[in-house]
């Protein structure tokens, strides 16, 4: 069954890859919300940033100008026609040390420890979340930090609006539409982006947190506690 939805999902963001793409480009304020995930990385030039679930590649430019020229950044994503949309990128700008892999962000290992790694909308996905960010926090190296990006349904006071439009988006990026679940996918997204953020404030240091999009879009970030779990 888990590989059967995984192929699913697969074909589903294989086959929605262009469309993705260029809605990661130019949908008003998402680059500024990218840019707000990376800053919340402190990266420092010469560092190595791996990003989970990288899609089309879109947070490249503000992970490449943060660790500048002498800097690695790593995406990892499990769908090849998001990574050839991301290879694309790669050539076109000449990035050179910008490097893409196709693996499964739970499951993926280095040879060295990462400075800090990005999830970006990809935590809401997982069947368990706060196992996947205990196992990124174990993979960085000392210092290392760990920030998610993610969407959930809002908490503010005008939400009902906001949250049903909300929930149309995501029946619509599902693989599987509303099939499949035995409760609403929103609630399980809300559920996993909550489980997500426990797990990364129980091993960080100190953590930042902001939200955007009339608080439909969180970005939580900090430094790992080298004492581990």
């Amino acid at each position: 069954m888990a590989h059967d939805s995984t192929a699913a999902a697969q074909q589903f963001y294989g086959r929605w890859a262009d469309l993705y793409d260029f809605l990661a480009r130019a949908t008003p304020g998402l680059g500024r919300l990218r840019a707000h995930a990376a800053d919340a990385l402190a990266l420092e030039p010469g560092d190595t940033v791996v990003e989970m679930g990288c899609g089309t590649g879109a947070n490249f430019e503000h992970l490449r100008e943060r660790v500048g020229p002498a800097g690695r950044v790593v995406g990892v994503d499990f769908t090849r026609g998001m990574l050839e949309r991301a290879r694309d990128r790669i050539e076109r700008e000449d990035w050179r040390n910008v490097h893409v892999v196709q693996a499964d962000a739970t499951g993926i290992e280095f040879r060295e420890s990462p400075d800090a790694i990005l999830a970006t909308f990809v935590v809401g996905m997982l069947g368990d979340p706060g196992r996947a960010v205990n196992r990124w926090a174990d993979m960085l190296a000392p210092g290392g930090s760990l920030a998610l990006l993610d969407a959930a349904q809002t908490n503010q006071w005008f939400g009902c609006p906001v949250n049903l439009a909300f929930r149309g988006l995501v029946v619509a990026s599902s693989p599987t539409g509303m099939d499949g679940y035995d409760r609403p996918p929103w609630a399980i997204l809300d559920e996993r982006v909550a489980t997500a953020r426990r797990a990364l404030r129980a091993r960080a240091d100190e953590t930042a947190h902001t939200e955007h999009a009339l608080g439909v879009v969180r970005v939580t970030g900090g430094r790992i506690d080298s004492g581990g779990a």
